[in-house]
């Protein structure tokens, strides 16, 4: 029996005394609520919902509930009543009234994991503060002159690895590229050496019971999760005391902007304990959305020669430009003219949906848990022509290949793939970045296909149930 199996089991076993109580509390209720279905007790409709489906739908869940009761229904997940949105405008309105009228509210397993501290549960003043830790360290200056060189130093460590005719993981690999960038970002740990390795293979079990059923029980991948969370925080902590003891000797004096680590010790009155889950909250946020956005640009552009052909063709043109001059590495510049690849990012994150839906309570009238539904939204065909259909020229503002003469309103209005108002992704524009100089190297040196049927899925994380089996052929198109 799976994790996922016995936790269902035992909440039923649970919830069955909670039903008088439960629709005593109906009767009682006057709320001026949406329609909908609150499922079993405590259990709620839980199961339904967490259903894997394919990641570019909705699932049978949404699209049943959507139909049966409206955009903006009533449910009851993880424990908790809940108002579920698949509307634009309230999804907007949710997020830029962050604090005001609506709060973050994570399922206290997840506080539980990734610690108290961290920025995806932490709320007012204490979030706003660790975000603008985070934004500091990701200027758009540092950007522009540290972390791009880094970006595609990362790259073609990961790419110049594979082999021609060899099958492999490309989500192994895209994960491979985005742990080892944000290891060396945060701590300025170097790839393939011994202590990186063992912190990626912690790393790799403290994931499986992220995303687990939260039992703390022997043997249950969250159990074994929370045990190498411990092992990575001691790690954490060793390496933080190794940059004490540098500063104190005044050897850290001109290494402030290295690493995340040394930027924290340096520039913020943070205790210990607040730093270890800083660090590891943005090593997991850094990590892990952007490996899987790369991997489904890989799976999408691979059923789209069209979009690939256009891509080589603009990034040609980068490097034909860049040999005419005399440079070696790419430039800021050089980034900004990537306007097709924007496109196919966009379209990548559209379509792919990485982030799926938001946490949040309502502080007014009511206290309810929201669960903003972003990945409707995106796939909501009164907002998207053919939304299931990869096509990064929708993106494009001169209005070609079928897109309405609005797109450039509508799109800025419902897309939302790093949240919005005061929680917007910090690592955003790191993110697209990653994304851009990936493309950049990938059509340029490889083509490539897929082995083995594989398409990414919601558990509701996004994942490829085969890891995404791919092969390529090396082709210097420059």
């Amino acid at each position: 029996m799976s994790d996922l199996e016995f936790f269902l089991l035992l909440l039923a076993s649970i919830s069955v005394p909670l039903v008088i109580l439960n629709l005593i509390k109906r009767k009682q209720s006057g709320l001026n609520l949406p329609p909908g279905n609150t499922g079993w007790p405590f259990l709620g409709e839980t199961i339904g919902y967490l259903k894997p489906y394919s990641a570019t739908s909705i699932g049978d869940f949404m699209e049943q509930h959507i139909s049966r009761f409206g955009e903006i229904y009533k449910s009851n997940l993880f424990g908790e009543p809940t108002i579920v949105s698949a509307d634009s405008g309230l999804n907007r309105f949710i997020l830029q009234n962050e604090g005001k009228l609506f709060e973050c509210s994570y399922p206290r397993s997840i506080g539980g994991i990734l610690g108290k501290w961290s920025m995806l549960v932490l709320v007012g003043d204490m979030h706003r503060d660790m975000r603008t830790i985070s934004l500091n360290f990701l200027s758009h200056g540092r950007l522009r002159t540290h972390l791009l060189r880094e970006v595609v130093k990362h790259t073609l460590l990961v790419l110049s690895s594979w082999k021609e005719n060899c099958t492999f993981s490309a989500q192994d690999e895209a994960k491979k590229f985005t742990f080892n960038l944000m290891a060396k970002h945060i701590m300025s740990l170097d790839p393939g050496k011994p202590e990186t390795e063992q912190l990626k293979k912690e790393y790799v079990t403290f994931m499986k019971g992220v995303v687990s059923a939260p039992l703390n029980f022997p043997g249950t991948a969250y159990r074994k999760a929370l045990q190498s969370r411990s092992t990575i925080l001691k790690f954490i902590e060793l390496k933080m005391e190794e940059r004490i003891h540098k500063m104190r000797g005044g050897g850290l004096e001109n290494m402030e902007d290295d690493d995340l680590l040394g930027w924290v010790l340096k520039h913020s009155n943070l205790s210990t304990e607040q730093i270890l889950d800083l660090v590891l909250s943005l090593l997991f946020a850094g990590h892990e959305t952007s490996s899987v956005a790369i991997a489904l640009a890989i799976y999408f552009l691979e059923g789209c020669p069209n979009a690939v052909q256009q891509l080589r063709e603009e990034h040609l043109e980068i490097s034909r430009a860049k040999k005419q001059s005399g440079e070696l590495e790419l430039s800021w510049e050089d980034y900004k003219k990537m306007e097709f690849t924007q496109c196919v990012i966009s379209e990548t994150l559209r379509l792919g949906n990485v982030v799926r839906f938001l946490h949040r309570k309502a502080l007014k009238d009511v206290r309810y848990k929201v669960l903003p539904v972003i990945a409707a939204v995106h796939l909501d065909p009164s907002l998207f022509d053919q939304p299931q259909h990869f096509n990064p020229w929708r993106w494009q503002n001169d209005g070609n290949r079928g897109n309405s003469s609005s797109w450039s309103t509508a799109t800025n209005q419902n897309f939302m793939p790093f949240g919005g108002g005061p929680r917007l992704c910090a690592g955003s524009e790191l993110a697209k970045l990653e994304m851009a100089v990936f493309i950049h190297h990938l059509v340029l040196n490889y083509n490539w296909e897929l082995v083995d049927k594989d398409e990414a899925f919601a558990f509701p994380f996004v994942d490829f149930p085969k890891g995404l089996p791919i092969k390529v052929r090396h082709h210097n198109f420059t």
